[in-house]
C-alpha cells in the first residue's frame, strides 16, 4: 500500500512588491532610495532597501520625512494599484506552472504545496532557485522562497531567506542540520512568527517566551489556555505538525467595503453623492465577481479627525435592501438617499464609504412569487454588459452618471506611474 507523502510547503514572496513593480518598467530606479505612498500620498506603504537603510519606517507619514528625503534624494511614487494588481496576477500565473496546488495569500505572497512535484528537481532548494530565476526573467520581480513541512515554518524560512545572505534567497528548512536549525530559531524574535502580533509578542515575553525556539518548545496546551486555539496550532506547526491546509479556493467575502479619503475638502452634498455612487460601483463589481447578492447596505461619512482646527462630525447608517441584489443602480440610488440623510452642512468632509452586508450566493437565492423575474433578467444582462465593457476597455469606461465626470474629490496621486500593463496608451516604447 502506497503511503502518502508528508506535506511540503513553499512560500514565495516578492521583495518590496510595490517598489519592485515600479522598477520593472523604470530600470533607472534600481538602487535608488524610493517609497510608494498610500492613498492621497499620505504614508509610506512600501520602501526600497535603500529607503529602509535611511530609517524610513513602514506607515510613516510622508510629510514627516520630506526633509530627510530631500537630503538623500528619496523618490516618492503614488500608489498604482492597477499595475500592482495586474503584476500580482501574472506572478500567480508563473507560480502555477511549478505546482497545481497554490494558495494566493496576499498581493505579493503565495503558498505552494510541492511534495508531489519535488521528484522533478534534484532538491527543494533547486526548485526554489528555478522559481526565483523564472520570476526574475519573465516578470522582472525579485522573490525569496521559504520551504518547510508546515505553512508556518515555510513563512519562517522565507523570513530567513530574506534576512540571511547565506541562503541566497531560498531557505529549505529540511536541508539545514538540526543543530544549526535550532540555533537559528533561538536567534529570531518570537514576533517574527506568522500570526504573532505585537500585543501577543509582549504577553509571550512576559511568560519568558522570547524567541521562535521558545515558542516551539512551549506546551501547546498551555499556549491554548493562555491565548487561543489559533496560537496553539502555530506552536504545533513550529514543531513540524501541519495543522493548516492549503486554501486553493479563496472563500467568498462576507462583507465588501469600498472607501477612500478625499483628495481635497468636500463641502457639498452633491460631491458626497458622486463619491458614494463611485464607491458603490467598485463594491458592486466585486459582488458580482464572486457571484453574490447583497441584502444590506452600510454608509458612513466623517470629517478629518487629525485636523484639530476643524469642527468634527461623523455619522453612519445601515439599511436593508429589501430584495437581495447586485444591481449597481439600485444600490447606488439607496446609498445616495442615505448620504443625503446623514449630511450636515457647514462641515468639511474628509472620507466616506459603503459596505455591502448580508451577502448570499446568487445561485442559492430563491425569489418569492411576487418578484418580477423579467426585470431581474434585464438587470442581470445589463450588469453583465457593464462588467464586460469595463473588463475589455478598462475600469470606468462605462459608469453611472450619478458618479460624476469631473470627480474633483478623487484622491491625490501627484506622482503615479502609467498603467503599463493594462492601458494601450501606456505601453512602454523602445527607441
Amino acid at each position: 500500500m502506497e503511503t502518502k507523502a508528508s506535506p511540503v510547503f513553499a512560500l514565495v514572496d516578492v521583495n518590496n512588491f510595490y517598489v519592485s513593480c515600479e522598477r520593472v518598467f523604470n530600470p533607472k530606479l534600481e538602487r535608488v532610495p524610493m517609497v510608494v505612498l498610500s492613498n492621497n500620498d499620505g504614508c509610506a506603504v512600501a520602501r526600497s532597501a535603500e529607503a529602509k537603510a535611511l530609517g524610513i519606517q513602514m506607515g510613516e507619514p510622508w510629510h514627516k520625512v520630506k526633509d530627510l528625503a530631500r537630503r538623500h534624494g528619496v523618490l516618492a511614487y503614488s500608489s498604482n494599484y492597477t499595475l500592482y494588481g495586474d503584476m500580482s496576477q501574472r506572478a500567480v500565473e508563473v507560480l502555477s506552472l511549478f505546482s497545481p496546488h497554490l494558495e494566493v495569500y496576499s498581493v505579493d505572497e503565495s503558498f505552494l504545496q510541492i511534495e508531489s512535484v519535488l521528484n522533478l528537481y534534484s532538491s527543494a532548494t533547486e526548485m526554489g532557485q528555478q522559481i526565483r530565476q523564472r520570476m526574475r526573467q519573465w516578470l522582472g520581480l525579485p522573490v525569496c522562497v521559504g520551504i518547510g513541512p508546515t505553512k508556518t515554518l515555510a513563512k519562517l524560512a522565507n523570513h530567513m531567506a530574506k534576512k540571511m545572505s547565506q541562503f541566497n534567497g531560498v531557505c529549505d528548512l529540511h536541508a539545514i542540520p538540526r543543530t544549526h536549525r535550532v540555533e537559528l530559531m533561538s536567534k529570531i524574535d518570537v514576533g517574527e512568527v506568522w500570526g504573532v502580533g505585537r500585543r501577543i509578542a509582549v504577553r509571550l515575553n512576559e511568560m519568558g517566551i522570547h524567541s521562535v525556539l521558545d515558542l516551539r518548545n512551549a506546551k501547546p496546551s498551555e499556549i491554548r489556555k493562555q491565548f487561543n486555539v489559533v496560537l496553539e496550532r502555530t506552536c504545533e506547526e513550529l514543531r513540524g505538525i501541519s495543522c493548516l491546509d492549503l486554501e486553493e479556493v479563496a472563500p467568498d467575502k462576507q462583507q465588501i467595503m469600498s472607501s477612500k479619503s478625499f483628495g481635497q475638502p468636500v463641502l457639498m452634498v452633491s460631491e458626497l453623492c458622486e463619491a458614494i455612487s463611485a464607491y458603490v460601483e467598485r463594491a458592486a463589481q466585486k459582488l458580482r465577481h464572486q457571484q453574490s447578492l447583497a441584502s444590506g447596505l452600510y454608509v458612513f461619512l466623517r470629517t478629518n479627525p487629525f485636523d484639530p482646527r476643524a469642527a468634527q462630525y461623523a455619522a453612519n447608517h445601515h439599511v436593508s435592501l429589501g430584495v437581495p441584489t447586485d444591481d449597481t443602480r439600485v444600490i447606488s440610488d439607496l446609498a445616495s438617499r442615505v448620504i443625503k440623510h446623514l449630511y450636515k452642512p457647514g462641515y468639511v468632509y474628509k472620507k466616506a464609504g459603503v459596505m455591502l452586508t448580508g451577502l448570499i450566493s446568487k445561485d442559492s437565492y430563491q425569489a418569492d412569487l411576487f418578484t418580477d423575474t423579467t426585470q431581474l433578467k434585464k438587470s442581470a444582462q445589463l450588469m453583465k454588459t457593464l462588467d464586460e465593457i469595463n473588463g475589455r476597455f478598462g475600469r470606468d469606461s462605462l459608469i453611472c452618471a450619478s458618479s460624476g465626470f469631473e470627480r474633483g474629490w478623487t484622491m491625490k496621486c501627484s506622482n503615479r506611474s502609467p498603467h503599463y500593463t493594462t492601458d494601450w496608451k501606456c505601453l512602454s516604447s523602445v527607441s
